[in-house]
């Protein structure tokens, strides 16, 4: 019965340490996809759109084999406490992960539109926020990957710069098509293009809180940090 016991327990850690390692997994091959998007646009890099679209179906097929393991294990293992925390956030989190997956694919595929069309459009805002953004987003991967409470408590405060850094992209862009209405598609993809940005640091955002919660046990205040673009709302 002992030894029984004793090799239940060592299936549960083994399992609870695959589904930490897939998850991570998901994570890097996210930030490897919102890096390649972010390129495409502010690079101009064809190679990297296509690179970025193409990882979608493999960020979608991770998400489907963390959630069967987590629910495998909340089916058949009946975690606890700190356990329980952690497998319920990782649900939370891979859907997060996949909607970022979406929002770079997105942004990938209006890169190229963009670049089909002769722009004087600059995209040094772009760069910026993008740079940002990505920064956030491995940040709270790292954190994910290290359940370290802090380092999420840093990404969720650094939430309401991108949101700056996108109010300052939506009325630059609106000037352009004001001005010259010849730019109003380019600027048009350019606007989708920086909301999606933006939706990326909303999701990193929601990673921090996951990661916050399942180490602590506590959650975030529910009124996060907010830039101009979110006391707008």
């Amino acid at each position: 019965m002992v030894k029984e016991q004793a090799h239940t327990v060592k299936s549960y850690e083994q399992e609870l340490t695959q589904l930490r390692g897939m998850t991570s997994a998901m994570g890097r091959l996210v930030e490897r996809q919102s890096a390649l998007a972010i390129a495409a646009i502010v690079d101009r890099d064809e190679q990297a759109s296509r690179e970025a679209q193409a990882l979608d179906p493999q960020v979608d097929a991770l998400e489907r084999d963390v959630e069967a393991l987590a629910i495998r294990l909340l089916a058949l293992r009946a975690p606890m406490a700190g356990d329980l925390r952690e497998i319920v956030s990782v649900l939370k989190i891979t859907g997060d992960l996949e909607r970022i997956g979406d929002c770079a694919a997105s942004v990938a595929k209006r890169a190229r539109k963009v670049e089909a069309q002769p722009t004087d459009v600059p995209v040094g805002g772009l760069r910026a926020m993008g740079r940002l953004v990505h920064e956030n987003l491995c940040r709270a991967i790292d954190a994910m990957a290290r359940r370290d409470s802090e380092g999420a408590v840093a990404v969720w405060y650094s939430d309401a710069a991108i949101d700056e850094l996108y109010t300052a992209m939506f009325r630059e862009l609106v000037t352009y098509m004001m001005e010259d209405p010849r730019t109003i598609r380019s600027c048009t993809h350019l606007l989708f293009i920086a909301k999606n940005l933006e939706r990326i640091g909303d999701h990193a955002t929601n990673i921090a809180e996951r990661v916050y919660y399942a180490a602590t046990g506590e959650m975030l205040p529910a009124d996060r940090p907010r830039g101009s673009a979110k006391a707008a709302k």
